[in-house]
């Protein structure tokens, strides 16, 4: 387990207390990061129907998923095995069963079929399919949307997750030196990707790396002018400006980093918005703290760019941590305007005010946890546009 037995009981507690609030009896947790945060199993399972049943009265969750998974969740949680209920093989992409059905089932045996159940029905891994035959097989039972449920309670971090967090960024920061130091003319996009991986997963001497949620993304040339593009098999040109946002992840703890390099003397324009975003992504560093809203962080970018000329309309960052592909995000608390969470010691946060204009970009983005009277970044490489100007050389501009 990743973590010891108390602080799992811990989740459990917080989980059934915002189940009393919300009047759920009985909880269906489908997201693996939920699951995983509740039970700690961890394992590539995801693309087939899972699940975790977290029950008002019952002092532990029951785990049910396929059956060739069952030892999977044995090795990896702390659940008793015999909540662990798997289901057989022929659920699996079957058009005559469904693994919703086989959940109904099991509801109804242990008398659960006449409660408030609630779903994540904003999920990545809960389907409308998976909703059809939950409302089939359980008519009597009073459904709510539980969405993001479990998400609030992992926003504020244990001390464990946050040690978790800093080897994150330890690999991130290794992971990042080595792609920029390979960028350069002449060299295939793909091959820095390779080696970024190689990175991420081999960590260091004193401890390894999981797979990230998100892969590396690397737009370059014109392509960054949006954000989420990766690589090709095309090769470097002089001139070229490369968006590196990546992650390192250990034990499905993430801390991203985002820096932007430009292979040779930079254009104007990319060193004008460079200095730009730099100066506002300083400016918030040093204005979070506890007991501010996350709105105030926007807000803080916004005036201090307002000179520029220059308006950002995406957010400005947003809750992270613990999970799974497709996103390390934990999709609760955005910094911009309009959101009033108000940060807490060990709340994190990726803060990453990029601009992607019609030719052209600019990334740069700390993994922050907010201290008891500020914040920290987990990452502490420099900030400005990297400026490659040989094979061997890479300058900090």
């Amino acid at each position: 387990m990743s973590f010891g037995t108390t602080e799992y009981q811990e989740r459990i507690l917080k989980t059934k207390q915002s189940m009393v609030e919300k009047g759920i009896e009985v909880l269906l947790i489908t997201d693996p990061a939920n699951m995983n945060y509740l039970s700690g199993y961890d394992g590539w399972s995801f693309y087939v129907h899972q699940m975790l049943i977290v029950i008002d009265d019952e002092d532990q969750p029951i785990w049910i998923g396929r059956n060739q998974d069952t030892n999977g969740a044995k090795a990896t949680s702390w659940l008793y095995h015999e909540n662990l209920i798997p289901y057989p093989d022929d659920y699996v992409q079957s058009d005559t069963k469904h693994p919703m059905d086989f959940v109904a089932d099991i509801l109804k045996q242990i008398g659960q079929d006449k409660r408030a159940v609630g779903v994540e029905m904003d999920n990545y891994y809960f389907t409308a399919k998976c909703y059809e035959q939950l409302r089939k097989g359980l008519p009597n039972a009073d459904f709510k949307d539980a969405t993001l449920l479990v998400n609030w309670i992992r926003l504020v971090k244990s001390d464990a997750e946050i040690q978790y967090m800093k080897r994150a960024a330890t690999i991130v920061e290794k992971a990042m030196m080595d792609g920029i130091g390979m960028i350069n003319e002449g060299v295939r996009e793909c091959d820095v990707a390779a080696k970024i991986f190689h990175t991420q997963i081999t960590g260091t001497k004193e401890f390894g790396g999981d797979y990230p949620a998100i892969v590396p993304l690397l737009p370059s040339g014109e392509k960054t002018s949006t954000p989420h593009l990766t690589w090709t098999d095309d090769r470097y040109k002089k001139g070229d400006s490369v968006i590196l946002e990546l992650a390192g992840c250990y034990k499905r703890y993430h801390s991203p980093l985002a820096r932007t390099v430009n292979i040779g003397q930079p254009s104007e324009r990319l060193q004008s918005l460079s200095q730009i975003v730099v100066e506002g992504l300083n400016a918030c560093l040093e204005m979070i703290k506890p007991g501010i809203a996350c709105e105030e962080i926007e807000e803080t970018w916004r005036k201090t760019i307002h000179k520029s000329g220059i308006v950002k309309e995406s957010r400005l960052g947003y809750a992270m941590g613990l999970n799974y592909p497709p996103d390390w995000g934990e999709h609760t608390a955005s910094i911009r305007r309009g959101d009033k969470t108000i940060l807490q010691p060990n709340m994190t946060f990726h803060l990453i005010p990029g601009i992607w204009l019609d030719q052209y970009g600019f990334e740069a983005s700390e993994a922050l946890r907010v201290t008891a009277t500020g914040c920290e970044t987990f990452a502490s490489l420099p900030r400005q546009l990297v400026i490659k100007e040989g094979a061997l050389e890479t300058n900090f501009n």
